[in-house]
């Protein structure tokens, strides 16, 4: 697969573009790309294009062929609701669910957290998962780049409106996701944070329309519980079900 790039501020088909500096940066600097070499650009308006770098250095550019009607997306609208996680947690998490086909993913803020993020920090922080969203769609083939939502209050992201199907991960609940219906629209999936939800919030969920699910009899770490309900959603009703390469 040639290298991918995500142009964010719009492609036009058969004609030449500058390569915006991040960009360039990462093909000249980081792959050791030259002139002539082949790659894929994308906006994350749908489709791809085959592009050739015509030019690097201070005015770096590439020509794009026609666009390419190119989807990978799931056929299942998932969003990733999850509890802020310390550590690097995050990152990891917002990496993978984007290579496992999620819509969206919604950080937010669990009475159990025991990142703390406000203000300019935030800020800066969901930019930075953002970042590595993009990064995942440019490795994973993805031509539309999910949307990491501001941090919310738990309570404040369960207020809002909602069509589809809400499940919460709760260890020893008596939801299996086996044994329930195949989603008619979108669904979200609420993972807690390392000391997992609390009675309350449990409770404001279920309150809210969230199904409790439990996956299998051991307890996960906030990091690999909801991706591996992606997983699972995305070879029920997803990404897998039929003919579907590795």
């Amino acid at each position: 697969m040639n290298p991918r790039f995500f142009c964010p501020d719009g492609l036009v088909p058969d004609c030449e573009i500058p390569l915006p500096a991040p960009v360039a940066h990462h093909a000249e600097r980081v792959l050791r790309l030259v002139v002539g070499d082949a790659v894929v650009l994308f906006d994350g308006q749908g489709g791809e294009f085959s592009a050739t770098l015509t030019a690097l250095g201070k005015q770096p550019a590439a020509r794009l062929g026609p666009r390419l009607s190119i989807e990978r997306e799931s056929s299942l609208a998932i969003t990733l609701v999850q509890a802020l996680a310390s550590g690097d947690k995050m990152d990891w998490v917002v990496q993978k669910a984007v290579e496992l086909g999620v819509m969206a993913i919604q950080p937010v803020a669990a009475e159990r957290s025991v990142l703390k993020l406000a203000g300019d920090r935030a800020v800066k922080r969901v930019a930075h998962w953002q970042q590595i969203a993009v990064a995942a769609c440019e490795q994973s083939g993805r031509n539309r780049v999910p949307v990491v939502g501001d941090i919310l209050p738990l309570s404040r992201y369960l207020s809002l409106p909602f069509e589809g199907t809400r499940l919460i991960l709760a260890p020893g609940a008596d939801g299996a996701l086996a044994r329930k219906a195949a989603p008619s629209g979108p669904v979200s999936v609420f993972v807690g944070p390392e000391g997992g939800w609390s009675s309350g919030e449990l409770d404001l969920a279920t309150r809210a329309g969230c199904a409790p699910l439990a996956l299998g009899p051991r307890v996960l770490r906030t990091e690999t519980a909801g991706l591996a309900a992606l997983a699972a959603l995305q070879t029920l009703w997803g990404d897998f079900p039929g003919e579907g390469d590795v």
